[in-house]
């Protein structure tokens, strides 16, 4: 369909107007600085904070050492017509020890046996480069956007192609160790495109989202929707937190609490599923500086101590962004930490006049007792090198959502009957 480019070397590589094909080509970025203003905003439509330079430039300025971006504006007629992002994080052999740990296959190969002793002899060496077209900090399709006369299925092919030549251009040890392409809510089409491309798609632990009437006013409100057990459970949740008080933090008070809030935020890194990503410990301080009006960190203590916090995002006028929190897991059970935090999201979702609460991924069956529901969630993956295809099986088992019981706090058409905004 395309004139696939030759992979090129140094500084070429960033030459502008690279041909796909007679009318179509792009132009790679290596810093979101160098991307124009104008043509990124031309297609992203500033809608959205996660494909906002701004934000992207936070992910590159804030002490990140494992993560590298590469910024695409695709022009037709040499006019912007779509944008794409990746990032790029290389990842030590220590990481596939404790993802591999966990496979039970009696039956593995000589080489697999074999690899896992190396793991265990080099857990400081990085094994495989990721290059990922989307986001690996949130949850949500970030990876590109093209403007509306593009069709879906011929931005998908374009994708495919300039993912294709990038990701050869991006070595580590002759190749990029595996592509992926992540959360997307619908299957992408054309199917065979991604089939015959040598991608497989699986699912990830969903998006758990609320969804707020419109007629509601108050946190008070919201919980009389549910029905009374579920009502009861709440105000023990809320009894369980009295003697915490919440501070609005400020970018001063960031800076004050930034150790503290780190160390809370390593608890729940550590209990990760998969440690795709560690964010450094400037990231909320850089985050309230430049997005002061719409980003939001809440200090939860107790006789004086941070023993929590949470942070979310408005991402536009109808939608609350949770974002990453921190807590003692320690004090978690007696003072219903986790749920608090839950219910403190749909509060100020309810205060800021926002009717859908974006909870993100893990814990999806305590969510669904504070009435969020599953939005699934879809990746594609391919793996380009020995390495990546040895432990392919595994990582995607690994990434498999876990067996969990849906709840439904809610009396019987209590939302049904509800008017939305």
């Amino acid at each position: 369909m395309f004139a696939l480019c030759k992979p090129i070397s140094s500084k070429k590589r960033f030459s502008p107007f690279r041909k796909l094909s007679d009318n179509l080509s792009f132009t790679l970025f290596e810093n979101a600085a160098r991307v124009p203003d104008k043509e990124w905003l031309l297609v992203s439509g500033g809608d959205t904070v996660f494909l906002e330079k701004d934000y992207l430039s936070i992910l590159e300025k804030c002490g990140h050492s494992k993560i590298t971006s590469r910024y695409v504006i695709v022009y037709k007629d040499e006019k912007p017509c779509g944008i794409i992002y990746f990032q790029i994080i290389d990842f030590k052999a220590a990481v596939f020890e404790e993802l591999l740990s966990g496979q039970n296959e009696p039956n593995r190969s000589t080489r697999m046996k074999i690899f896992e002793n190396y793991i265990g002899s080099n857990k400081e060496e990085v094994l495989m480069r990721l290059f990922t077209c989307g986001n690996n900090v949130v949850s949500g399709e970030y990876g590109f956007r093209f403007i509306k006369n593009i069709k879906k299925e011929f931005a998908h092919r374009i994708v495919l192609e300039i993912i294709e030549i990038i990701s050869k251009e991006e070595k580590l040890k002759g190749a990029i160790s595996a592509v992926l392409l992540k959360d997307f809510d619908k299957k992408l089409m054309p199917k065979q495109l991604f089939e015959e491309n040598n991608y497989t798609d699986f699912f990830v632990d969903p998006n758990m989202v609320v969804e707020v009437p419109g007629n509601i006013q108050s946190l008070t409100e919201y919980i009389n929707l549910f029905s009374k057990k579920y009502r009861n459970r709440a105000k023990s949740v809320f009894k369980g937190a009295e003697e915490i008080s919440k501070l609005y933090f400020t970018e001063k008070e960031l800076v004050n609490y930034q150790n503290e809030i780190y160390l809370l935020y390593e608890q729940v890194y550590e209990k990760a599923k998969f440690k795709l990503l560690k964010l450094p410990e400037d990231y909320f301080i850089y985050l309230k500086r430049n997005f002061a009006d719409i980003f939001f960190v809440t200090g939860y203590f107790l006789n004086g101590k941070l023993i929590a916090f949470s942070s979310y995002f408005l991402i536009d006028e109808n939608v609350l962004e949770a974002h990453y929190i921190g807590l003692d897991y320690k004090l978690n059970a007696d003072y219903d930490l986790y749920q608090n935090i839950l219910y403190h999201n749909i509060e100020s979702a309810i205060l800021k006049k926002r009717h859908r609460i974006n909870l993100g991924r893990t814990a999806a069956e305590i969510k669904t007792t504070v009435g969020a529901k599953a939005v699934n969630l879809m990746c594609y993956a391919k793996p380009q090198n020995t390495i990546s295809k040895l432990i392919f099986k595994p990582f995607i088992n690994f990434l498999q959502p876990a067996e969990w019981v849906p709840r439904n706090p809610f009396k019987e058409e209590s939302l049904q009957n509800s008017p939305k905004k």
